[in-house]
């Protein structure tokens, strides 16, 4: 059963999702791909994973570095996953090029080339934005190309991580 619960962010409303344990989704409301870890017809419901995630929110969007991560499962497949994990190690405040994961993504499995294009595909498709940074993933130039939750609100994510570092 999926279970649903409401934050008010200063870029407006994120709905967060769980099946009870751990964060499965959290989307700015409206986006792209909005709901798509969510199963069957959620209920709201106050769970312990939601207020340690609120907490996180509040020290994120409050200026400060957050020291511990909500406990998330990643719903998608192996490559998005082995895509998603890389985000996780993009440190608060800098960026990564869709071609870097790639070669990284490539250099795990074994591959000489991994296409970017593939890798933007699972950036664009992560489930719990923010906490899975792809906001603080750029185009080859530096470039805001593409954000689920609008191009305006990567541009702030990244404009408060800057301020804050």
């Amino acid at each position: 059963m999926s279970y649903i619960h409401h934050y008010a962010s200063p870029l407006g409303g994120i709905t967060l999702a769980s099946e009870g344990d751990s964060l499965t989704g959290l989307w700015f409301d409206g986006q792209k791909y909005f709901g798509s870890t969510l199963s069957g017809d959620p209920h709201e419901k106050d769970l312990p994973v939601f207020e340690h995630t609120e907490r996180w929110l509040e020290f994120y969007f409050g200026g400060k570095v957050p020291d511990f991560t909500p406990s998330i499962t990643m719903k998608g497949t192996d490559f998005q996953k082995s895509v998603w994990e890389i985000l996780l190690t993009i440190p608060f405040g800098q960026t990564m090029t869709y071609g870097e994961i790639a070669e990284r993504v490539a250099s795990q499995r074994g591959l000489s080339h991994m296409s970017a294009q593939a890798v933007g595909g699972a950036v664009g498709h992560n489930p719990i934005s923010i906490i899975i940074p792809c906001h603080r993933v750029v185009g080859s130039d530096g470039s805001l190309t593409g954000y689920a939750g609008g191009v305006d609100k990567k541009q702030w994510l990244l404009s408060h991580e800057f301020s804050v570092r």
